[in-house]
């Protein structure tokens, strides 16, 4: 006698998601963990971003998002002080926060950004299912939180790996991040000032181990088809198209692909062609 499989509980889904964060979070930590005080002065492909500045970026707004889930409406009034002040002294909040965090000596920054993660982790456990946090963008619910801080984690992650010339072998959690890609095409071709695509797109990515991860409906016309990890490298901006073995069909994947991103924001300035770590 045969079942069919259930669908997990939604505190099964976020259990798992923290999970994951947790290991990716791991992983990074142990690229980083024992570098000596001047590697973390170290260059990163992002340009004026060095080592400590990624990790100063993760603790910052793991910072953010555990206020946002222990204290929404602090978290608002919070926001919108600190913000403003930067702001009315022409600071972006973003490299602000990285450039303070990257100024702290690099085993309190360490310190730091390990303590965050934990509470954030706890916060987010404890977040009901049907509630939705407030945040930069659209306030989202916290599986959507832990994924978007698994997603930064890998990207910037990616960054500091460059940086040392270390090779991350993928894993499944990379499932999560081109979900995440997929589900947010609509909204790369809106920062570009470009309408909502109207024609499906079925997204068909080679798991690590080998499986195959699809999205959009099997009939669609417009494909995407490839590497899950080239996929992830490709919505995260961490590797220029030409660089990525991805095959698109149809006008709207061939047009997506470019402009692919999976981060808020405004548009990324993305990475040039021929520059893979």
């Amino acid at each position: 006698m045969t079942t069919e499989p259930k669908e997990p509980r939604p505190a099964d889904v976020l259990t798992g998601l923290l999970d994951d964060l947790r290991a990716e979070s791991a992983e990074l930590d142990g690229l980083v963990a024992a570098l000596e005080p001047e590697a973390w002065a170290c260059d990163t492909p992002a340009q004026g971003w060095t080592i400590a500045h990624q990790i100063a970026h993760l603790a910052w707004t793991d910072e953010w998002s555990e206020l946002s889930a222990r204290d929404p409406e602090g978290f608002a009034a919070e926001a919108g002080r600190v913000f403003g002040e930067l702001r009315s002294e022409g600071l972006d909040p973003v490299d602000e926060g990285a450039a303070r965090g990257a100024a702290e000596d690099p085993a309190a920054l360490l310190a730091r950004w390990r303590a965050g993660r934990e509470k954030l982790l706890t916060a987010l456990a404890a977040v009901p299912g049907d509630v939705r946090l407030p945040w930069f963008g659209p306030p989202m619910k916290a599986p959507s939180m832990a994924t978007a801080r698994l997603m930064e984690t890998w990207a910037h992650g990616q960054d500091v790996a460059d940086a040392l010339g270390a090779v991350r072998e993928p894993t499944a959690r990379l499932r999560h991040i081109a979900h995440l890609g997929v589900r947010t095409m609509g909204f790369a071709f809106s920062l570009h000032g470009l309408p909502a695509p109207q024609t499906p797109v079925r997204v068909e990515l080679t798991a690590p181990n080998g499986e195959l991860w699809s999205w959009g409906p099997a009939d669609a016309a417009d494909r995407v088809t490839g590497r899950a990890l080239d996929f992830c490298l490709l919505v995260t901006q961490r590797r220029h198209r030409d660089d990525l073995a991805l095959a698109a069909t149809g006008a709207t994947a061939a047009a997506w692909l470019p402009i692919a991103q999976v981060f808020a924001g405004a548009p990324g300035k993305g990475r040039q062609a021929g520059s893979a770590g």
